[in-house]
């Protein structure tokens, strides 16, 4: 019987050693925290996006703008079908939202995390808390690791599937990484993905905590002077700038981040024309003919954003709305159609949702997930560099490549 040892109790993780588990292989799982599955636990505002219910494996590659065709084979043996009825099949209904966002129907990320343990558990996995510090490799062959605690454990394969280094309070900061270099590998800079945006414009500040829902975005490159992405939904303002599902989306299309590169456009009326909010803020001004400016927007904007619109407007805000010209009334539409934000950077890395980055690709058999530098060393999961759009395409890319990894170290 081969030894599997499995780094990390991720999502990824967990996969791979239940997986390994199930075909006969002895695993042994090394998990630093007291508890495994702890990023999984604050995913999807603590609801758990455990993948996107995507029937076609392009439609799933698109949806990775980084090196997505290197998942053609862990995709293609792991579909979001698959990680479906592997949860259903753990008594852990789903339910599809919005945007073929998959959620437990509990709502709660606890119940997919216990179905994880469960899966490894019943497989046999031994579970061992400590942290690697660095591997054993004999003759260009992997036999092991030796952990901080001062513990040598062998093994015939390693899975290292230790996360990126977003979110270093569950664990991930990078130690896959410092493994990954140490066997011969090639880091490609990692970098934040699905992460908050800074932006220059200092009324953000004044809006922070409102949440603007059912508006729309574009996101335009003003070096190539080109749309790089639009989504409907929601987004937050912040002290720092913008936050919220479509903000994370956007930023993951965003590279080689500098001051003003990028801007983002809010259509705050994405369901009316210009000539119908037009129209719209006319019928509000005949209904309020004797109200100043600033008194008659309450029934367009919410209450918070109206004082900025209004400066923005450059109408002043006493201004009668009788007195409001056709010309000033036609900035305000298109205020309200294409309020401007400039991105100057990304939140810190440790705010991001997933790392942009790791292990380079080139370097790892995407049939297996095998090392091309060190036998019997696989990756699985984050540490690799691959990361997807926001609407739990990120975790399917995890359960994924964990499944073939566990497979692959396995002999199967």
């Amino acid at each position: 019987m081969s030894k599997v040892l499995v780094i990390g109790g991720g999502a990824a993780g967990l996969m791979a050693a239940g997986t390994a588990a199930k075909n006969c292989s002895e695993v042994i799982l090394l998990e630093r925290n007291e508890k495994v599955g702890r990023k999984v636990m604050v995913t999807g505002k603590g609801r758990c996006n455990v993948t996107n219910n995507c029937t076609q494996l392009n439609d799933l590659i698109a949806a990775v703008p980084v090196n997505g065709r290197f998942l053609y084979s862990a995709f293609s043996r792991f579909m979001p079908s698959d990680t479906i009825d592997f949860f259903e099949s753990m008594r852990v209904p789903l339910k599809t939202e919005r945007g073929n966002r998959v959620f437990p129907q509990s709502d709660k990320a606890s119940d997919i995390v216990d179905a994880l343990f469960f899966f490894v558990k019943r497989a046999g996995v031994e579970i061992v808390k400590g942290r690697a510090e660095s591997l054993i490799i004999d003759d260009g062959r992997v036999a092991g690791v030796h952990t901080f605690e001062g513990e040598d454990i062998y093994a015939d394969s390693v899975i290292i599937a230790t996360g990126g280094k977003s979110y270093p309070l569950t664990g991930s900061t990078g130690d896959g990484y410092k493994l990954a270099e140490q066997a011969g590998h090639t880091i490609v800079e990692p970098k934040p993905s699905l992460v908050p945006l800074e932006v220059h414009e200092g009324f953000c500040t004044r809006l922070q905590g409102l949440s603007l829902r059912n508006v729309a975005i574009t996101v335009e490159d003003t070096e190539k002077h080109k749309k790089i992405y639009s989504d409907f939904g929601e987004m937050l303002f912040t002290h720092f700038g913008v936050s919220g599902p479509m903000i994370l989306s956007a930023s993951s299309h965003m590279r080689d981040m500098k001051r003003g590169k990028y801007k983002i456009y809010i259509d705050l009326k994405p369901a009316l024309t210009a000539e119908q909010l037009d129209a719209r803020v006319l019928r509000d001004f005949s209904e309020n003919v004797n109200r100043n400016f600033i008194n008659a927007l309450n029934f367009l904007l919410p209450k918070k954003l109206v004082p900025v619109i209004v400066s923005l407007s450059g109408i002043p805000m006493s201004t009668k709305v009788n007195q409001v010209t056709k010309e000033q009334r036609a900035k305000l539409v298109s205020l309200l159609k294409h309020l401007e934000l400039t991105v100057t950077d990304f939140r810190p890395i440790d705010e991001a949702v997933i790392t942009s980055g790791g292990v380079k690709v080139a370097e790892i058999d995407p049939k297996t997930m095998r090392s091309k530098l060190v036998d019997g060393l696989y990756f699985a999961g984050e540490v690799i560099d691959v990361d997807a759009y926001t609407g739990g395409y990120n975790l399917q890319i995890a359960f994924s490549t964990g499944h073939l990894a566990g497979e692959s170290a396995s002999g199967v």
